[in-house]
C-alpha cells in the first residue's frame, strides 16, 4: 500500500491526492522522488509550482494535482488533525485512511477496496 511509503501525515495526504484517478503503481514510483525534494508541507509551499507540476505529470492531471497539494499543504499547517476532510482535496478515502492509519479507528462505511482488504487482514 502507498501508506507504507510515507513518513508523516502530510506525506500520507499527498499520497491520497496522488492516488485520485490513477494507478497505485504509478504513485508508488513517483512518491519517493517527490518526497525527496519536498519532505513536508513547508518545503512544498516554498517550491516552484512549475517544477511540482512537471514532477506530477506522469500521473495525469498534473496542474490540478499540484494545485490541490499546494492548497492542502497550506491548510495542513493550521489543521487541528480531527477530520481530514477539512483539508483541501481530501475526501472520504483520505478521511478513512487517515482514521485507520493515524487514529487507529475503523470507520463503519469504508468503500475503498484496498482499505477494506487491509481492515480484513487486521
Amino acid at each position: 500500500m502507498v501508506q507504507q511509503q510515507v513518513k508523516s501525515v502530510w506525506q500520507h495526504m499527498v499520497g491520497v491526492i496522488c492516488l485520485n484517478l490513477t494507478y497505485r503503481k504509478q504513485v508508488k514510483e513517483l512518491l519517493p522522488k517527490l518526497f525527496k525534494r519536498y519532505p513536508n508541507a513547508t518545503a512544498y509551499i516554498r517550491g516552484k509550482y512549475k517544477t511540482q507540476e512537471k514532477m506530477l505529470r506522469p500521473l495525469g492531471m498534473s496542474k490540478i494535482r499540484a494545485k490541490r497539494i499546494r492548497l492542502m499543504s497550506i491548510d495542513f499547517l493550521s489543521w487541528n488533525r480531527k477530520d481530514a476532510m477539512a483539508l483541501h482535496g481530501i475526501g472520504k478515502y483520505g478521511s478513512d485512511s487517515y482514521r485507520i492509519f493515524y487514529k487507529n479507528e475503523i470507520p463503519k462505511d469504508v468503500q475503498d477496496k484496498e482499505l477494506k482488504r487491509y481492515i480484513n487482514e487486521l
